[in-house]
């Protein structure tokens, strides 16, 4: 089209943001790895090229990596233990329609050039199934590790922003704190479809219209549901003002999932152990005020799981398929 939306969907910037994201209605990613590993900082890793493709083959939209940069004591958490761009190399060979996330890529910590070089690669090798989370970061112990400056992190966030975007186009020549190409030079590949699909996460050391006038989509942690409408339709109302097309909300969330499928929520760290019903009830509410995809983590998790997997997709992907599937 000639805004560049799909017919009654959100801007088409590649095959996986066009499967993960449609308005009104959710889907379902998972966070990697699939396991569980509550009583350790770092995952054993264990089955997880056999989980992805499962994944896959039961129709979630998505995985989700992290960018992990060190393994801080205080966070508690080494996420998928490889570095992402890495991981998304082997997962783009070993799967053939899931999107491949990260949530998200902490752009103060690298060189601009770098994440727009390996970011289209990924995307191009995977075949357009690349989705790019992008944050300033939560842990303030990185940035002296790398002799950076942890309260600029905000403005390197927004010159690393408009850097990778400017080396989507045909050999751009700019000046920006991280350099000046020009004289001709390109980089290569481009994107597959032509743009990176840059997802802000919180606020990212930035206002709320910069983010929804920027943001390819927006990651929220999981909060009550009024909170959570109040905020969705806030930034949604931003970007109708600022002229900008209707654009995505996900959120991750914990689960723990109950054999007992009528088992209530309980609180757990950013998320919930409950049973199905209940899991469907939020996800029916998450639903309802706007959020458009949801990445389930299992760290927490204490059931089997590939039988956990199985359980999920039985029971939630028909009300909250992708548009990808077999």
């Amino acid at each position: 089209m000639a805004d560049g939306r799909e017919p009654g969907g959100f801007r088409a910037i590649n095959r996986a943001y066009a499967a993960t994201f449609r308005p009104g209605r959710l889907s379902l990613g998972l966070v990697v790895p699939v396991e569980r590993y509550d009583a350790a900082r770092a995952p054993a890793m264990h089955r997880h090229l056999e989980r992805a493709r499962l994944a896959e083959e039961l129709g979630f939209s998505a995985l989700w990596l992290r960018d992990v940069p060190f393994d801080v004591p205080a966070f508690g958490d080494a996420g998928q233990v490889f570095d992402p761009f890495v991981y998304l190399g082997l997962l783009a060979g070993r799967t053939a329609r899931i999107g491949l996330g990260v949530a998200s890529l902490i752009l103060p910590l690298r060189h601009p050039a770098h994440v727009a070089k390996a970011a289209a690669s990924a995307d191009v090798l995977s075949g357009g199934r690349l989705l790019l989370g992008i944050a300033s970061g939560d842990r303030a112990e990185e940035y002296p590790a790398l002799a950076m400056d942890h309260a600029e992190r905000g403005a390197r966030f927004r010159d690393s922003y408009a850097y990778i975007r400017r080396m989507a186009e045909d050999a751009p020549a700019f000046a920006s704190p991280f350099g000046a190409p020009g004289g001709g030079m390109d980089m290569l590949p481009k994107p597959a479809g032509g743009r990176l699909p840059l997802l802000v996460t919180g606020g990212s050391g930035q206002g709320a219209d910069w983010i929804a006038r920027h943001g390819d989509g927006w990651i929220l942690y999981p909060r009550p549901a009024a909170m959570q409408a109040r905020m969705i339709a806030d930034w949604r109302a931003r970007l109708a003002a600022a002229g900008e097309p209707d654009k995505p909300a996900m959120e991750p969330l914990y689960i723990d999932l109950d054999d007992d499928p009528d088992a209530p929520p309980r609180p757990l760290h950013l998320g919930l152990r409950l049973g199905m019903t209940a899991l469907r009830a939020y996800l029916t509410t998450r639903a309802a005020i706007g959020v458009n995809h949801v990445a389930l983590n299992l760290r927490f998790n204490r059931a089997d799981t590939e039988a956990t997997l199985h359980r999920l997709a039985a029971g939630l992907l028909t009300d909250f398929p992708s548009e990808d599937r077999p």
